[in-house]
């Protein structure tokens, strides 16, 4: 499993973009959402947000996510870019 060492963020908080914030925590993966369209797509986004995690193989992460109705690969392209530089000392 690969583990964060420090919070980190991706993507811009502008239209049809989305802010993601990661942050180490003991275990799990937690999701925190924030969105104008939640009560139409906050499942869906949220499945996009948990299945990204598990596929990069990361552990003990708290996933932020400020949604301005970004597509899926846009959100799964952020997840990705933010746990990327949080993975690096």
């Amino acid at each position: 499993m690969a583990q964060l060492v420090k919070a980190a963020q991706a993507g811009f908080d502008e239209k049809n973009d989305a802010l993601v914030t990661v942050e180490p925590i003991a275990s799990g993966i937690e999701i925190e959402l924030t969105s104008k369209v939640i009560r139409q797509y906050g499942d869906q986004i949220k499945s996009v947000i948990l299945n990204t995690v598990k596929e990069a193989g990361y552990d003990g992460v708290k996933v932020i996510v400020q949604d301005k109705n970004a597509w899926d690969y846009t959100i799964k392209a952020r997840v990705l870019g933010a746990l990327e530089r949080g993975s690096k000392a």
